[in-house]
């Protein structure tokens, strides 16, 4: 297996302007190619915008929503795949014939679709039905796939790709700098960002802590070594909606260190050549061969004991 070139993006998506959102992703793609990327990961919702779907109806849903893979975003994505000749994964509404809505991530290359997950555990709206599979795909002959935002946050899911076979898993986000129960959350003041270039060592400073990256470097890390594989992590930077989010997209190695991340406030890239070495090397490969399934088999298989909703501030 061959050593890979992934790039992983940030950048101020606009709500529901596909044709802006995808202009910009043509833009980095195009440059990532450039400097050599086989690959390139967007954010969740990267296509159409994210956090301003809390506020639509379900017609409204179904009106920014795409078949996927005949609609026009995966068209234009494989366009510029064929283009470039580089793996893109990007993020959008999808709509199926029989009218339910997803939240999905996509994989596409210059023949067409490769991949689609839909996301297991979406909360943005009420509208959105959850995927109901785990999505392991190939690229130059790694074992790759997707989760989408909260299904890391929900530790099987991460395993159970895993243990399906991927060695990278494609992890798209629109998080931190929100509400939550845990100490130092909250919203980074948004009139910060009208000035981003003077006040820039005070975004930085709250991007970097509680609210955003320190919260991150909790669990993030781990998921990563637990299980031995990359962790491609693509969230926005600047406003998404009306909330301010902070970037931060990064490669994660199977020893849970950092391979390269995104520092600027402007949409960028980063990109890292990953080996197969450490796939290996790491303690999360020899943590899953000494597994004891036949001891946790029937726990873990159990339905919860109580349904706790996920609250969107």
């Amino acid at each position: 297996m061959d050593n890979i070139k992934i790039a992983t993006a940030q950048f101020e998506n606009r709500s529901g302007d596909k044709s802006y959102n995808l202009s910009v992703i043509k833009r980095l793609t195009g440059n990532a190619a450039a400097q050599g990327a086989q690959v390139i990961a967007f954010h969740e919702c990267s296509i159409t915008g994210y956090s301003y779907a809390r506020k639509l109806s379900r017609e409204q849903m179904i009106d920014i929503a795409e078949p996927i893979p005949d609609g026009p975003s995966v068209r234009k994505l494989v366009e510029y795949a064929k283009e470039y000749d580089i793996v893109i994964l990007a993020g959008l509404f999808e709509k199926d014939a029989e009218g339910n809505l997803f939240k999905a991530q996509v994989c596409v290359d210059k023949n067409g679709l490769v991949a689609k997950h839909r996301k297991l555990h979406p909360f943005i709206n009420p509208n959105l039905t959850p995927g109901d599979s785990y999505t392991v795909f190939d690229l130059f002959g790694w074992k790759c796939a997707i989760l989408i935002c909260y299904d890391n946050n929900i530790i099987e899911n991460v395993r159970a790709t895993t243990l399906l076979g991927a060695q990278i898993i494609f992890m798209p986000h629109v998080t931190m700098c929100t509400p939550s129960p845990r100490p130092g959350a909250g919203f980074v003041d948004a009139d910060l960002w009208k000035d981003k270039e003077g006040n820039k060592e005070i975004l930085r400073q709250e991007f970097d802590g509680l609210k955003g990256r320190s919260w991150l470097m909790k669990w993030l890390p781990a998921r990563a070594y637990d299980n031995a594989i990359y962790a491609v992590f693509s969230n926005p930077i600047g406003m998404d909606d009306d909330q301010l989010k902070n970037g931060c997209s990064m490669i994660i190695d199977p020893f849970g260190e950092i391979l390269t991340e995104c520092r600027s406030l402007d949409d960028s890239f980063v990109i890292a050549e990953l080996t197969p070495d450490k796939l290996i090397n790491a303690g999360g490969s020899r943590y899953i061969k000494a597994r004891r399934p036949e001891l946790y088999r029937d726990i873990i298989g159990q339905p919860n004991q109580s349904v706790q909703k996920v609250a969107w501030m």
